[in-house]
């Protein structure tokens, strides 16, 4: 039976990292983003290139009604429920501002893309799930949150993205517990320093953190250190292991003396 994966944001950086290593594996994909599809023909066309169906389901998560069209669009290319769902789309902060200065309009953007849109994207799909799996006890989910360090980290110069993702870990432990009974595991993936367009204005900074011992494996992580964990968890490799946290950070925030 053919599987399908639907991963928010997946037309570059992590989100392109997760699509490529589920592609490697076999899986039919969805992939979502806020532009116009022929904006994204090339991702989508190297994707298929490893033999799998790609879909595109273009919408803005952080709007009802985009989550609305992201639901139709992924049940039309699954023809039914989809098998995993990836929440990894996200934005930062337009500016960073300290937190003393930050303003409303900045947080309402952030909190709605980076955890109100995730949450009832998930409770949407959750839902299909767990009647999927009723109907066919064979049938198997899996959710995946891709949330970040900020989880834990903070950055006084983008607060909104650090309680966004903090909210993101609460919210995969909450839908972990709800959906154990289900059969329906949900992890936790939370990558680190990662090179991707969202990191591109600080290059510098962390180039200069990284020479200086700021992770104990002494470089950037990059999408595809991403997608190898989540593709690990798609398989099932970790079975008895939901509402956990795998982190991609090249131990960045393990405690050092």
């Amino acid at each position: 039976m053919s599987k399908y994966a639907l991963v928010t944001g997946g037309s570059r950086g992590i989100g392109f990292g997760i699509a490529t290593a589920l592609a490697k594996e076999g899986w039919n994909l969805v992939i979502n983003g806020v532009r116009p599809e022929e904006s994204v023909a090339g991702p989508l066309e190297e994707l298929r290139a490893h033999g799998v169906q790609v879909g595109y389901a273009r919408g803005d998560i952080g709007s009802a009604e985009g989550r609305q069209a992201i639901l139709e669009a992924t049940r039309a290319h699954a023809g039914g429920c989809i098998n995993l769902l990836v929440n990894n789309a996200g934005v930062a902060p337009k500016v960073r501002a300290d937190l003393l200065e930050m303003g409303e309009e900045s947080y309402d953007w952030v909190l709605d893309t980076n955890l109100k849109g995730p949450f009832f994207l998930t409770q949407a799909f959750a839902n299909e799930m767990v009647a999927a799996k009723k109907a066919d006890p064979s049938f198997a989910a899996a959710i995946v949150n891709i949330t970040s360090i900020s989880v834990t980290v903070v950055s006084i110069n983008r607060g909104e993205y650090c309680i966004a993702k903090a909210g993101l870990g609460m919210m995969s432990q909450l839908f972990a517990a709800r959906l154990g009974t289900e059969g329906i595991p949900v992890y936790e993936v939370r990558p680190g320093v990662i090179k991707t367009d969202m990191t591109s204005g600080v290059t510098g900074k962390y180039d200069k953190l990284i020479e200086e011992g700021l992770c104990v494996q002494p470089r950037w992580g990059f999408p595809d250190d991403v997608g190898k964990a989540v593709a690990s968890l798609a398989r099932g490799d970790m079975p008895y292991s939901t509402g956990q946290v795998i982190m991609v950070d090249g131990a960045l925030t393990m405690p050092r003396l």
